[in-house]
């Protein structure tokens, strides 16, 4: 197949309600939606995971838009392309740019399913019919609010709870979750907030029987992760940390993790995401599918992500619900009982809703 056209359209929707972490709140998420169609008129869909403030990674949506539209697409145009994953060598020549090459090869992935005719699951190599999913609720203004959060989703059905903590909302935090909660499987993500010397404070969340505490050191760090994971009894997760496979074969060596949290954006594109689940499975490390307040059609590929085997753990892949009050695909995702029932409909299985899409878009560009 070849990519004739691409169009990349700049978003921008308003979630429901803020969302804190302990580098920042957003409430605008702007995006960018790609579009590609192939000599014969079929289209695939991506999306681009950066933020509009280089908080997360040193990725942006303007970084993002610049190196798409003046590197990513010249390279891919016209060229010859027989399966996806010859995408991410394309594309090999430029360093980083993780969530742009992402974005487009993302899109390539759905229209090479729907050149087959099967789901982008199944494409991947899934096998599930239903997928289970947790919930990740950020920095609230106090316990009470936060514990009503917590027995809204689990009475929705969630099967796992994410709680954001940063210094000085932590280990009470926790432990107030816990009393309430005595059996719920909880998280804690502190989004890069600690450093060694805070091993102390760390090592009280062994009491509370936490699946894990996702990136508690610095956001590009691994051998640090190993000198705290073996003061903890609780399993580390590494997320930030985690841009390629080699990241996660150094860090499962050295011993900075037990789990892993895969996200498409992060870590370049499915190509390289199924290709660290592998790793993963190989040497029984489990991983879940992180989200990033993805719109319907970056929400999609994270569903059929995770319908390989070894995402053991309920992923951030909330109903669209969660998050919007319309969002740009149809049906748009439902959660049912704490499962998200996995489309077979070729590609990403969900149709993108023009309308809606018009109404979130602020400009457009088109390639060809």
């Amino acid at each position: 197949m070849q990519i004739k056209k691409v169009t990349v359209r700049k978003m921008k929707m308003r979630m429901k309600e803020p969302f804190a972490t302990s580098f920042g709140t957003m409430q605008d998420k702007q995006f960018l939606l790609l579009e590609v169609k192939d000599e014969k008129g079929n289209t695939g869909w991506g999306e681009s995971v950066a933020f509009d403030a280089p908080w997360y990674t040193e990725e942006t949506v303007e970084t993002n838009l610049h190196m798409i539209r003046d590197f990513l697409i010249p390279i891919l145009l016209g060229k010859e392309i027989t399966h996806p994953d010859e995408v991410g060598v394309l594309f090999s020549p430029i360093r980083k740019n993780n969530m742009a090459k992402a974005a487009i090869e993302g899109a390539v992935w759905d229209l090479y399913a729907k050149r087959k005719g099967i789901s982008l699951a199944e494409a991947l190599g899934g096998n599930r019919e239903q997928i289970e999913v947790g919930i990740s609720i950020g920095i609230q203004e106090n316990l009470a609010r936060l514990i009503e959060k917590v027995q809204g989703y689990l009475d929705e059905g969630y099967k796992r709870i994410k709680v954001k903590i940063k210094p000085g909302a932590d280990i009470d935090v926790i432990r107030g979750l816990r009393e309430a909660f005595p059996n719920v499987p909880l998280m804690a993500d502190a989004n890069s907030a600690y450093s060694l010397d805070d091993i102390d404070l760390l090592k009280q969340l062994d009491e509370f029987n936490l699946l894990m505490i996702e990136q508690p050191l610095a956001y590009d760090d691994i051998f640090d992760h190993a000198v705290l994971q073996k003061e903890l009894k609780t399993p580390i997760c590494l997320d930030e940390s985690i841009l390629s496979l080699e990241d996660v074969r150094k860090a499962v060596e050295m011993g900075s993790t037990k789990v892993i949290n895969v996200k498409i954006g992060r870590v370049g594109g499915l190509s390289e995401a199924k290709r660290i689940h592998d790793y993963c499975m190989a040497n029984g490390i489990p991983v879940w599918c992180g989200g990033m307040l993805e719109a319907g059609i970056g929400r999609a590929h994270n569903i059929a992500l995770t319908t390989l085997p070894n995402f053991v753990f309920p992923g951030d892949t909330a109903g669209s619900s969660r998050y919007w009050e319309e969002d740009i695909i149809k049906p748009e995702v439902v959660v049912e009982d704490g499962f998200i029932t996995v489309p077979d409909a070729p590609g990403i299985g969900y149709s993108p809703d023009f309308q809606t899409i018009d109404e979130f878009t602020t400009v457009s560009y088109h390639f060809e």
